[in-house]
C-alpha cells in the first residue's frame, strides 16, 4: 500500500491555519498509526522541509522543482509533475481544498472551509472564479472528503450534494508539548513592551472576516476606561488599515512572532479573544485552553462547536462583548479547568488517528 500526500499548496507562512492543521495531523498520524505513516510519501515545495523538519524526518519526501510561490505555476506543477510522480499509488491525499485537473483516482480531499461561499466579497475575482469552478468538482470526484469540524461537514455536504458518509470529520490537534515552549511572562512582557498591566491577545492574520474592528471599537467604546491592552499578532491582511488607524496606545500590533513567543503571549494573557465571523475550526481556542488561558470567542460558524462549554461565547458585536472580560474575571478558574479538559479532546494524536481512519475508509 502506497499513499501520496500532496502538500504542494503548502508554502510555509502563506496559508495560515491550514498549514498547521495538516502538519499536526501528519505528526499525529506517525504516533497513532505508524504503519500508515510508513506508507506515505509527501510531495512538497522546497521550503516545506526546512520549516517542518520534524515532519520531513518522519516521512519519505519528494521535493518539487518549483517553489509554489506562483499559484499558476503550482497549478501547472500539480497537473504535470505531481501526476507523473504519483503514478501507481493506491491513494493520493490532496490537502489544500482542491484536486488538480486530471487527478489520479482514488483520492482523498481535505476541505478546510467554504468561506468563499459565505464571504465572496473578500476574494479577488480570479481566486473566486477558481474556487467556484474547482472546489465542487474536486469534492465530487473524491473517494472521501475530510473536514475539520461538523460545521464544515454539514456545509460541504449541502453545498456539493454529497452523502454524509462521504464526508468525515478529522479535527485539529494540538500537541500537549506546546505548554513546554513558553518563555517566562516577564521576558515576554519586556520583549513586547507590555509593562505589568493586563492584556488580551488575538492571534490572527488581519483578514476582513477576522473582525479586528470589533476590538478597535470595543477599546473606543465599552472598554474605553478599562485597564487592558489588546495585543494583535499574526500576518498582514487586507484589513490591516483598521489597526493602523486605531490611534489607541493600548492596541499593540506585534505582527508575526516566533512560535515560542506566540505561546508565551497566549499563556500570559488575561484571555485569548477571537471575534472572527468565519472559521472552519479555530485552533487558537484549543491552544489557549491547553495553555490555561480563558477564551472569549464569537458564536460564528464552527467556533461554538470547538469552544463547547469552556469559553465565553458571544455574537460578534461590540455590545455583546461589552462585559465579556468581566465574565472572564468572574469565572476564570472554572473556564481554565473546563478549557484544559476540553483541550484533551483535540490532541495531535487524536487528529492523526482520525486521519488514519479516513485513509483506511478511502482505501476500502
Amino acid at each position: 500500500m502506497q499513499i501520496g500526500v500532496n502538500l504542494l499548496w503548502c508554502v510555509p507562512g502563506d496559508v495560515g491555519g491550514s498549514e498547521e492543521y495538516l502538519v499536526r495531523q501528519l505528526l499525529g498520524l506517525a504516533a497513532a498509526a505508524p504503519d500508515l505513516a510508513a506508507a506515505c510519501t509527501l510531495y512538497t515545495v522546497p521550503a516545506f522541509a526546512p520549516a517542518h523538519p520534524d515532519v520531513a524526518a518522519g516521512y519519505r519526501t519528494r521535493i518539487a522543482r518549483f517553489d509554489g510561490s506562483s499559484r499558476p505555476g503550482r497549478v501547472v506543477g500539480e497537473v504535470h509533475w505531481l501526476r507523473r510522480a504519483t503514478a501507481g499509488l493506491d491513494l493520493v491525499h490532496h490537502g489544500g481544498g482542491t484536486a488538480p485537473l486530471g487527478a489520479r483516482r482514488p483520492y482523498l480531499l481535505t476541505v478546510h472551509d467554504l468561506q468563499y461561499r459565505t464571504f465572496p466579497q473578500y476574494f479577488s475575482a480570479l481566486k473566486l472564479a477558481y474556487l467556484r469552478a474547482m472546489m465542487p468538482r474536486s469534492a465530487r470526484g473524491a473517494r472521501l472528503v475530510t473536514v475539520p469540524s461538523q460545521y464544515v461537514r454539514t456545509t460541504v455536504s449541502t453545498a456539493f450534494g454529497l452523502p454524509a458518509e462521504r464526508v468525515m470529520v478529522v479535527p485539529h490537534g494540538v500537541e500537549p508539548a506546546v505548554s513546554e515552549l513558553v518563555p517566562p511572562a516577564s521576558e515576554i512582557r519586556a520583549r513586547y513592551g507590555l509593562g505589568a498591566g493586563p492584556f488580551v491577545v488575538y492571534p490572527a492574520v488581519t483578514h476582513p472576516h477576522k473582525n479586528h474592528r470589533l476590538l478597535v471599537d470595543a477599546l473606543r467604546g465599552p472598554w474605553a476606561g478599562r485597564d487592558v491592552q489588546v495585543v494583535c499578532i499574526g500576518g498582514r491582511g487586507a484589513a490591516e488599515p483598521v489597526l493602523a488607524a486605531a490611534g489607541d496606545p493600548r492596541l499593540i500590533r506585534a505582527g508575526r512572532v516566533p512560535d515560542a513567543d506566540r505561546n508565551g503571549l497566549i499563556a500570559a494573557a488575561e484571555a485569548l479573544v477571537f471575534p472572527s465571523t468565519y472559521e472552519g475550526f479555530g485552533a487558537p481556542l484549543i491552544e489557549a485552553m491547553t495553555l490555561g488561558t480563558p477564551v472569549v470567542c464569537s458564536d460564528s460558524a464552527a467556533l461554538p462547536e470547538v469552544a463547547g462549554d469552556a469559553a465565553v461565547v458571544r455574537p460578534p458585536t461590540v455590545d455583546a462583548w461589552a462585559d465579556a472580560l468581566d465574565e472572564v474575571d468572574r469565572h476564570r478558574a472554572t473556564l481554565v479547568e473546563a478549557g484544559r479538559r476540553r483541550a484533551t479532546m483535540f490532541t495531535a494524536e487524536r487528529s492523526g488517528a482520525a486521519l488514519a481512519e479516513a485513509y483506511r475508509a478511502a482505501l476500502r
